[in-house]
C-alpha cells in the first residue's frame, strides 16, 4: 500500500497563481479549488488508493506566539483566501480525508500523517507531495519520500542529503541556522548554507554544539529550531484504512454545481462505479 499525503495549502496557491497566467486578470471565484480537486482526482485515476490532504484552516499557529515575526495570513489576496474553506468542504464531499489544521500548520499535519502511516506494516511507502523544505525532515530511507511536483523529482533520504548537505533529521537545525524567509525567521548572522551544513556534520544537532560555536546566539538558534521542527503528534486518524478513497459522497454533485465544474463529479462517479 502507498499512502499519498498532499499539502492542500500549497496546491491551492499553485493553482491560483498558475491560472493567473491564463485568466487575463479575472480570477474565478472557485478556480483554484476546482484545480486542486481535479489534481487529486487525477491521482486517483492514476491508481492512488489512500490519500490525505492537510490544509491551513487558520494561517496563524502556535509558532506565532513563539516568534512575533512568524508568518501570518497578512497579504494573502482576498479571492485566494476565500477559497480555503471551500477547498476543505470540496475534499470532504469528494470523499477524501482532509485535515484542516488550526493550532498546528498544514506541514505539521503532513508530518503527523506520515508518522502515523509509517507505523503500519501494511504501508510500503509514504509519499509527501510538496516542495516545502520543512517536510524534508520527515523523509526516511526510501519508505517516506518527498515528491516535488515542481521539479518533477522524488527525493529519498540520499537525495535530501545531496540537496541540503545534511541528513533529514538535521533539517530543522539547518533551517534554524540559515533562516527561512517564507516562515519569517532570519537564522543566525554570518552562517550560510555551506557553513551550517559543515557545523552540523561536525558536531551534530545544535543542542550538541560546543558553547563557543554559537555563543550568545545559542538560545536564539534553539528557538528557531523549535520553529522549524514539525510536530508529529496530531491525532488525525487511528487506522490507515481511513485514508482509502471509496468514491464521492452524495453532497459532491451539489458542490460541483456550486463551483461550476460538474465534469468533476462525472469523473469521480465513473471512478467509484468501477
Amino acid at each position: 500500500m502507498i499512502v499519498h499525503l498532499i499539502d492542500g495549502t500549497y496546491e491551492l496557491f499553485r493553482h491560483f497563481y498558475g491560472q493567473r497566467a491564463f485568466n487575463k486578470g479575472k480570477d474565478k471565484r472557485f478556480g483554484a479549488v476546482s484545480g486542486v480537486l481535479n489534481g487529486v482526482l487525477k491521482m486517483i485515476e492514476d491508481e492512488a488508493t489512500h490519500i490525505g490532504v492537510a490544509t491551513d484552516h487558520v494561517i496563524e499557529s502556535f509558532r506565532n506566539e513563539l516568534w512575533a515575526d512568524y508568518k501570518t495570513g497578512y497579504g494573502i489576496e482576498r479571492v485566494l483566501r476565500s477559497q480555503f474553506g471551500p477547498l476543505e468542504k470540496g475534499l470532504e464531499a469528494m470523499g477524501v480525508a482532509v485535515w484542516p489544521m488550526v493550532e498546528l500548520e498544514a506541514d505539521d499535519g503532513l508530518a503527523s500523517a506520515a508518522y502515523l502511516a509509517a507505523k503500519s506494516k501494511r504501508v510500503d511507502k509514504v509519499c509527501i507531495w510538496t516542495p516545502d523544505k520543512d517536510l524534508a525532515q520527515c523523509v526516511k530511507g526510501d519508505r517516506i519520500v518527498q515528491i516535488d511536483r515542481r521539479a518533477n523529482v522524488i527525493r529519498d533520504e540520499k537525495a535530501i542529503e545531496k540537496k541540503f548537505g545534511v541528513k533529514p533529521s538535521l533539517i530543522p537545525d539547518l533551517l534554524a541556522l540559515v533562516g527561512d524567509d517564507a516562515d519569517g525567521y532570519p537564522g543566525i548572522p554570518g552562517i550560510g548554507k555551506i557553513g551550517a551544513a559543515k557545523l552540523l556534520n561536525e558536531y551534530g544537532p545544535i543542542n550538541d554544539f560546543p558553547e563557543k560555536v554559537l555563543g550568545k546566539n545559542r538560545k536564539l538558534a534553539l528557538l528557531f529550531k523549535d520553529l522549524a521542527t514539525l510536530r508529529t503528534n496530531a491525532k488525525l486518524f487511528k487506522n490507515v484504512n481511513e485514508l482509502q478513497w471509496h468514491g464521492p459522497t452524495p453532497a459532491f454533485l451539489a458542490f460541483c454545481k456550486k463551483i461550476g465544474d460538474e465534469k468533476l463529479y462525472d469523473r469521480a462517479k465513473k471512478l467509484s462505479d468501477h
